[in-house]
């Protein structure tokens, strides 16, 4: 996905209306901190990326579909790894796209420091040690 033109679609304006919300958002070489202090990281991809591409060590698989129930502060079919809303939840898509727009719902649910990780898995794959 390229930059919006002067215009931009309406997704390209989700998009960045969605990103302004999340502020700054970690890159891969600041996961394992966000980790080390306590973050829950939820990985969005689907089954067969995963399959093909790898696993994200320490992640939570989540499918997109379920997202919102899964990780409602409130809701009874939440994850038990979801200590609170003031947890830090950093999600992962592919490129860093998806996992913006529903990072910003999970701010919608009241998980005020959800997030997403710059970039997604590939920029993960790609980090220099």
């Amino acid at each position: 996905m390229g930059p919006p033109d002067d215009n931009g679609t309406a997704v390209d304006r989700l998009l960045a209306e969605s990103r302004s919300r999340l502020g700054a958002r970690p890159g891969p070489r600041e996961l394992p901190e966000l980790v080390a202090d306590g973050a829950l990281v939820v990985d969005l991809r689907p089954e067969a990326r995963r399959r093909d591409e790898g696993e994200l060590p320490g992640s939570v698989v989540v499918e997109r579909n379920v997202l919102e129930w899964r990780l409602d502060p409130a809701g009874d079919h939440r994850l038990p790894e979801l200590a609170g809303p003031d947890q830090v939840v950093v999600l992962v898509c592919d490129d860093g796209y998806a996992s913006s727009l529903a990072a910003a719902i999970l701010r919608d649910l009241g998980l005020h420091r959800a997030t997403d990780l710059a970039g997604g898995y590939r920029a993960w794959a790609r980090r220099s040690p």
